[in-house]
């Protein structure tokens, strides 16, 4: 969500700074700014404008030094305006950027205010600002390392900082608890940032802190000690993604460079699978499997569709029972644990906040399986579970999920073939189909891209509208939420979607000749009970946008128009259909000219709750 950068360096920071807010837009942001130590003093530029306001502004107040933090802040506390924005100061000593949500920080605002300090935003990050500038003060032995460890020990809440001081101009300090933090070690000078994308180029070598870690970054040296106040030895790691991944290339937008690099992901990621077997998900992962009797799913999100379509993978290929749950209310409730389920965690980030939470919660409530599906390989999310499987889709900057999805479906078809093999219902022919299908997908896919001038023409008149609705049946019916998901985040075109089962349950009041109603119909066993659905939406005058296999028998006239897939790819349909429907949301988006790659109020990795 929020990102942080900070430098120590024997050179001039303000560029790594800028650079490293650049990398982190994709984080979604409503403001950002820049602090350095200059001529013995810290000064700062803020803005609620984007980066490259904020750079030209930094330029012009010519702003330099050798210390720093940088930050983009998504507001929580205080509404998107200058005053709110980080870095935030404390009488001119303490300079702080933060992440994450201070869950008391109305009580230490009234111990502090008692105190004489002046709050001038509205910020529960000014109160950590505050505090540790409090703390020196009341012992003149302390140093800022003993402050911020006395300060952070007060705060309830998640958080990642990094915080620097006039009194002390050689050193920055990082701590993380709940969000994430990485060190980055580069040859004149050290860093940190809430995302090591941010430091590509700049650092080579990475160290993630742990959970309760602090850091003390100096030009020539990184200290780390445990939440317990011990030195700490952290995996240093060498990060091999390029900045150049990140850039957009002969694209209008990151979104329509990650829709269309999907037939190339695709490729990379079953390219490794050539055998079906549990060794893709954990060298442990044989013998856990073998002991488990059904799957918990959580996530948020697009994320969450996926794990609801892999639901109907697990039951119908591997014969196991599996329950989805939406991570941010699984741990409000009380559930009935069952220690022989393996919990399945879904995320692109391996950082968002209510998963990474949930997955503790059942780890505490007694569940000793766990599984993290994720594209970060460094993530808490990955390091919190016992088995991990890397969805390898690269860097995804379009705040509108498309190649995440895509890879963690052919992650979670990929499980439940391993474990339909694994309990021997998965026969040699039918695993050596199920490759061949895997393979073919890039192909596949690329068939799909190639509807997109048929798909543009329907954008044009989705885009004078207010509302859709998206109909699908069995397997497809999370792919129509997601479809729905999509168009409202990007276009701001409100959208629901249905089981096509239920719309004489309610949805049906709805549909006039202004409704567009979007039709996932592939040529399966629930073809002829969605024709019936399609017949009702056209009594009332809907206009039916229908997503049809060739051989679905479906034709384009009065109220309806029609857009056949190339081919029916049986149970990994929902990957070639939610293709046509990112492309969908994504032209009429552009038709609208809404910030594509930054949807209003969104966040790409919502790491707070």
């Amino acid at each position: 969500m929020c990102g942080i950068v900070g430098a120590v360096a024997q050179h001039d920071v303000v560029t790594v700074l800028t650079e490293g807010l650049r990398r982190l837009e994709y984080r979604g942001y409503d403001s950002c700014g820049v602090a350095v130590l200059q001529h013995g003093a810290p000064r700062r530029v803020r803005t609620v404008e984007r980066v490259e306001s904020l750079a030209a502004q930094v330029e012009a107040a010519r702003l330099c030094g050798t210390i720093g933090v940088a930050h983009t802040r998504w507001a929580t506390h205080g509404a998107p305006v200058t005053d709110n924005a980080h870095p935030i100061f404390s009488c001119d000593e303490i300079a702080l950027v933060h992440n994450g949500i201070i869950e008391n920080h109305e009580a230490l605002r009234d111990e502090l205010k008692a105190l004489g300090y002046t709050f001038e935003s509205d910020t529960d990050t000014e109160v950590i600002a505050h505090l540790i500038h409090h703390t020196r003060e009341q012992d003149a032995s302390r140093d800022l390392l003993a402050a911020v460890q006395g300060s952070l020990q007060r705060l309830r809440g998640a958080y990642a900082i990094a915080v620097f001081a006039k009194s002390e101009p050689d050193r920055v300090i990082g701590a993380r608890a709940g969000s994430p933090l990485v060190i980055g070690i580069g040859e004149h000078g050290n860093y940190l940032a809430s995302d090591a994308m941010a430091l590509s180029g700049t650092a080579k070598n990475f160290i993630y802190l742990d959970e309760g870690d602090l850091a003390v970054l100096s030009r020539d040296d990184v200290h780390i000690v445990d939440r317990d106040g011990a030195t700490a030895q952290r995996e240093i790691q060498t990060e091999g993604a390029s900045h150049h991944a990140v850039t957009l290339g002969p694209y209008r937008h990151y979104m329509q460079k990650e829709i269309f690099q999907q037939p190339d992901v695709l490729a990379d990621a079953t390219e490794r699978v050539r055998t079906i077997s549990p060794e893709h998900f954990g060298k442990d992962a044989k013998r856990v499997f073998g002991e488990i009797d059904s799957l918990l799913l959580l996530a948020c999100g697009t994320s969450y569709y996926s794990a609801m379509t892999a639901k109907y993978w697990f039951e119908s290929i591997a014969g196991v029972p599996a329950q989805v749950e939406v991570a941010s209310e699984y741990r409000y409730r009380e559930s009935v644990v069952n220690p022989h389920a393996m919990v399945v965690v879904v995320s692109q980030s391996g950082e968002t906040a209510d998963t990474l939470a949930a997955l503790k919660h059942a780890q505490q409530l007694g569940h000793q399986h766990s599984l993290a599906i994720c594209n970060v390989p460094h993530s808490s999310m990955m390091r919190q579970a016992g088995l991990q499987y890397l969805t390898c889709a690269g860097p995804e900057i379009g705040v509108a999920s498309t190649k995440a999805f895509t890879t963690q479906l052919v992650a979670l078809f990929l499980l439940a073939l391993t474990l339909g093999k694994q309990r021997g219902r998965v026969s040699a022919q039918e695993e050596t189909l199920a490759l061949r299908q895997l393979h073919h997908l890039p192909a596949a896919l690329n068939g799909v891209l190639a509807l997109e001038p048929q798909i543009v023409a329907w954008a044009e008149v989705l885009a004078r509208r207010e509302h859709a609705l998206f109909l699908g049946r069995g397997v497809h019916y999370p792919i129509a939420l997601e479809g729905a998901l999509k168009l409202k985040e990007i276009s701001y075109v409100h959208a629901e979607a249905y089981p096509a089962g239920e719309l004489k349950h309610g949805p049906l009041a709805i549909v006039t000749t202004e409704m567009p109603v979007v039709i996932i119909a592939p040529n399966d066993a629930l073809l002829h009970k969605l024709k019936s659905n399609m017949q009702e939406v056209r009594a009332r005058g809907g206009q039916l946008f229908v997503l049809a296999d060739t051989d679905a028998q479906i034709t384009s006239g009065e109220g309806i128009r029609v857009i056949h897939m190339p081919e029916h790819y049986g149970p990994l349909s929902p990957i070639l259909h939610v293709v046509a429907l990112q492309l969908l949301a994504y032209h009429t988006a552009c038709v609208r000219g809404t910030d594509v790659d930054k949807p209003r109020n969104l966040a790409k990795s919502v790491t707070v709750e």
